[in-house]
């Protein structure tokens, strides 16, 4: 199985307790051997909003507000942080080296849309590697971004909704994202990882840089160079640590910036019961994605910090039972006057995810978020969430 649906799906034991296959469906294919592999996973999701967006501006905030005719309950049937999947990776050993392939999209299990059919499916990965466990792998493609990337897939949300829940219908819900940790996202990219080294590895990388810029949507301007982000990381019998950390030079319209941020984090096991604790800071990385509000025109670039802490057990029955707590910061430069502006996302947690089979897992979830502005502004929602996830 891939890498990182092989850590999505390490993830899933993690965070679920359940026995989940190292692989997907294996095909031999002559020199090859195909990996087909995946999740769909459901949520019937019921969300409250506290507060009007006309009178409670949060530019930037993720709780969401009532509706334009003041309706402040809303019901929605999608999938939650992790999309519905359908992976093809393909092995080979070739000349002496280890030789991959891997495709994979992301199908809706929902949408607002009338017919249906609306939306169109995501490709978030296309990439090569090659390399030999003497001296490393190469890999080459769109895959998930390597600073932040542990901070997702360490997140117990990972497998349920998180906040974004007013997204639902449209799209997949935050999870932690720009509640604890900015969206490492889906990047062009050429990267080098050691080989496993009695448990330490590290990982270096250039990606695109013109998906990186102050409106957090891409830039239209020439830059100057790649992105670079990086990863170094030790694992142990009970957990692993890690660092990572990413530098843009961003030209965004008239704008010339550098945007970057770094993180540390942990997850420790003690029996059944596992601690994670993450944080990260940065310049012009914003709060959400990266880069996105990081930059003012007038007074320059803007600090962010955050980070996120959660804690599971798993009781008798095979069920794990989790609580996590994360907040992202903004902080406003000297002399910014607009009022509006987030300045902090916050959001509690509390999970139960219950192994039905090896391979199907029950999630309930409570979650609360809240978005505070640089003034007096701020916004509250709630949301309960039931549903299903089953990898293979």
């Amino acid at each position: 199985m891939n890498t990182k649906i092989s850590a999505a799906v390490a993830s899933a034991a993690l965070v679920l307790g359940a026995t989940t296959a190292n692989a997907g469906i294996i095909i031999p294919a002559g020199e090859w051997t195909l990996d087909v592999n995946g999740n769909v996973n459901v949520y019937a999701t019921m969300q409250k909003f506290d507060d009007t967006a006309t009178s409670n501006t949060v530019a930037g905030g993720l709780a969401g507000t009532e509706d334009a005719n003041g309706e402040s309950n809303n019901q929605s049937i999608n999938t939650g942080l992790l999309p519905a999947w359908l992976g093809f990776t393909g092995t080979t050993r070739q000349n002496d080296l280890d030789v991959s392939f891997t495709i994979s999209m992301q199908p809706n299990v929902s949408e607002n849309a009338a017919a249906g059919d609306d939306v169109t499916p995501k490709w978030r990965q296309a990439f090569l590697t090659f390399g030999d466990k003497s001296w490393g792998t190469v890999k080459m493609g769109k895959d998930l971004g390597i600073f932040a990337g542990q901070a997702i897939l360490n997140d117990m949300t990972l497998l349920g909704v998180g906040s974004g829940y007013a997204n639902s219908g449209t799209k997949t819900t935050l999870g932690g994202i720009g509640t604890g940790y900015i969206y490492p996202a889906w990047k062009g990219q050429i990267s080098y990882t050691t080989p496993n080294m009695n448990g330490f590895s590290a990982t270096i990388g250039i990606t695109n840089p013109n998906q990186v810029g102050n409106a957090g949507t891409g830039v239209t301007s020439y830059q100057d160079r790649f992105g670079v982000e990086a990863q170094a990381m030790y694992e142990f019998a009970a957990g692993k640590i890690w660092v990572s950390g990413a530098s843009y030079d961003v030209t965004d319209g008239s704008a010339n910036y550098d945007a970057e941020a770094i993180d540390v984090g942990a997850t420790v096991g003690f029996g059944n019961a596992s601690v994670t604790a993450y944080y990260y800071t940065g310049d012009g990385a914003g709060a959400t994605l990266f880069g996105a509000n990081g930059y003012d025109t007038t007074t320059g670039t803007r600090d962010s910090a955050g980070g996120y802490v959660q804690a599971t057990y798993v009781i008798p029955s095979g069920t794990k039972l989790g609580v996590a707590y994360g907040v992202s910061t903004l902080d406003a430069n000297s002399g910014e006057t607009d009022s509006t502006l987030l300045d902090e996302n916050k959001r509690w947690t509390v999970g139960a995810y219950h192994p039905l089979t090896k391979h199907l897992n029950l999630v309930a979830e409570y979650n609360s978020t809240t978005s505070e502005a640089q003034g007096s502004n701020e916004n509250e929602s709630q949301a309960l969430s039931l549903g299903a996830i089953l990898f293979f």
